[in-house]
């Protein structure tokens, strides 16, 4: 079975870190398999979301293979295979793979069946609705081997919850429970192991029967304003309500409704 498995069906993307025996952990070649992964699921105009989970319920992923992928990294291991040479020869792919400095508009749910730990909470933070199992614990732990989370932590954590708590995650590298990451904002819902993949789902289907343009563009606008100055911020909203004004899709929705039938979105 490869590292990674990537399905679609329904207009919905289903990416599952595949590597159950060590708790779903990043070796080379998770990391180049999730990288094209996303990239395939931006570029596909039939796809309207994706959900990200791990394999097993034990683990959505405890972060990067302390003895694969970070000593091929620091030199400490040499290129054995095909996935540690390519992820060598392009480590753009690990930007990508953490969803770091390539941004997908198109919305991301996170289903976190476990251990959701170092890159795994490195991951769940680029995505924009996140379902936690009551046993998930999320944390990141670089600190702890003398490392820092360089896959977006350092940076997106402190916008995402009370500064106080990122830098207590941080720089403690102490984990915190499922409930716990609710209370401070960093999840949407807590909810038992056998709802997590539906409660994942509905989600996932609500949101791929909406016009998909809108969709797409309303992720972009809060993205490309956050932090910025109001007059800024109102700018970038005029400039894509223009443009999603002027679609196909939203004279479509208003006709559809008054027709009382179930709209046929274009993405256009």
């Amino acid at each position: 079975m490869p590292a990674l498995i990537y399905e679609k069906r329904d207009g919905i993307a289903y990416i599952t870190i595949n590597r159950p025996e060590v708790h779903n952990a990043l070796n080379p070649e998770v990391v180049v398999r999730l990288a094209e992964a996303w990239l395939d699921f931006d570029a596909d105009p039939d796809m309207r979301v994706a959900i990200v989970t791990g394999a097993g319920e034990r683990a959505f992923s405890a972060g990067a293979d302390l003895g694969r992928l970070i000593p091929l990294f620091t030199g400490a291991r040499q290129p054995e295979d095909e996935w540690d040479h390519r992820l060598l020869e392009n480590r753009w792919l690990m930007d990508v793979c953490l969803l770091r400095r390539r941004t997908i508009y198109k919305p991301i749910i996170s289903a976190i069946n476990g251990f959701c730990l170092a890159g795994g909470t490195e991951l769940i933070q680029a995505t924009d609705i996140r379902i936690a199992a009551q046993h998930a614990t999320l944390g990141l732990m670089e600190v702890k081997r003398a490392l820092v989370p360089g896959g977006g932590s350092m940076v997106r954590l402190p916008r995402q919850v009370p500064y106080c708590k990122a830098m207590e995650i941080l720089l403690t590298g102490e984990p915190i429970s499922a409930e716990e990451a609710y209370r401070i904002g960093l999840v949407n819902y807590v909810v038992p192991l056998p709802e997590l993949m539906p409660t994942a789902e509905r989600f996932a289907r609500i949101i791929a029967e909406n016009g998909p343009l809108a969709v797409r563009k309303a992720k972009e606008a809060v993205i490309r304003s956050l932090g910025l100055p109001l007059d800024q911020a109102y700018d970038i909203e005029d400039e894509i309500a223009r443009e999603v004004f002027a679609s196909e899709d939203a004279k479509e929705g208003p006709r559809a409704f008054m027709e009382k039938r179930k709209p046929q979105y274009k993405g256009r």
